[in-house]
């Protein structure tokens, strides 16, 4: 059974890409877990609060979820046609001190899914991601994108997913990713 670690981009209580995670948990096929983690209460950056007091404590838990995890899913926002400021700030956490990179990152297996209000879904937001995961050594799985437009149609009151193409397509990618998974897992 593969276990892997799902990080929500947004910190926003009646966000769209929590609800999306959680749609992906329940809709996760047999034989894959989906543990939630998350960014909040990771600080901004600062090299002198890690050379003078190390890593904070919510960046050492992300950091051995993800370690003890098979693979990651990364369930991002796009702000700005690009990386949420707050996700890709615990990403450059995670990857101090940079000799934690190979323990953290390489090698693992990475999947992007995203959901924005816009009508374009994250595509930019996937395409930013794609350097930085390259950067630090992680597989990015290159299968069908889940990236949701318009998601304040697809998504009820309670955050539930209920478009049912979107639960469809989410749940099929959650197939491929975890074929992918085990594939790495296999292969490592």
């Amino acid at each position: 059974m593969a276990k892997i670690v799902g990080i929500s981009g947004s910190l926003r209580r009646g966000s769209y890409n929590s609800a999306l995670l959680r749609a992906a948990v329940e809709l996760a096929p047999k034989g894959l877990t989906i543990e939630i983690a998350t960014i909040r209460g990771i600080p901004l950056y600062d090299g002198d609060v890690e050379a003078e007091q190390g890593l904070p404590e919510a960046v050492q838990v992300l950091k051995e979820q993800i370690v003890s995890a098979d693979g990651v899913l990364l369930v991002t926002p796009e702000y700005n046609n690009s990386i949420p400021g707050v996700f890709k700030n615990a990403i450059d956490w995670l990857s101090r001190p940079p000799a934690d990179i190979p323990r953290v990152f390489r090698g693992r297996p990475v999947g992007l899914m995203g959901a924005t209000p816009g009508h374009w879904g994250t595509v930019l937001a996937h395409n930013a991601w794609l350097p930085v995961l390259r950067t630090l050594g992680a597989m990015a799985w290159s299968g069908p994108r889940v990236q949701v437009a318009d998601a304040e149609k697809v998504f009820g009151a309670d955050g539930r997913l209920l478009d049912p193409a979107v639960r469809e397509m989410v749940a099929k990618y959650l197939v491929g990713f975890a074929q992918f998974v085990e594939r790495v897992r296999r292969y490592a």
